[in-house]
């Protein structure tokens, strides 16, 4: 099984975190590209044309082909929390 390189980063200290990532805004855009490099796609058909839909304080990525809306905390450690990224 592949080691997590984000999982097993040596040395970061708390202040190191918070300079590269001070907002939840910078959070997720890391999330993101973490979770998707070669740009969104849908976990069930795999198209990578979507839409942001925002619900309340949620952004969801709705793919413009089978209409899936997923975020980008689903299906990982951060899924069902509702504990800020940051």
């Amino acid at each position: 099984m592949a080691r997590n390189p984000v999982q097993f980063q040596k040395g970061m200290s708390e202040a190191e975190f918070d300079r590269l990532f001070p907002t939840e805004e910078r959070c997720w855009v890391h999330l993101v590209q973490w979770r998707w490099p070669k740009g969104f796609a849908c976990p069930i058909c795999g198209g990578n044309k979507y839409s942001l839909i925002f619900v309340g304080k949620r952004r969801l990525f709705q793919c413009s082909q089978c209409r899936t809306q997923t975020s980008v905390t689903a299906g990982t450690i951060f899924a069902s929390t509702k504990l800020p990224l940051k």
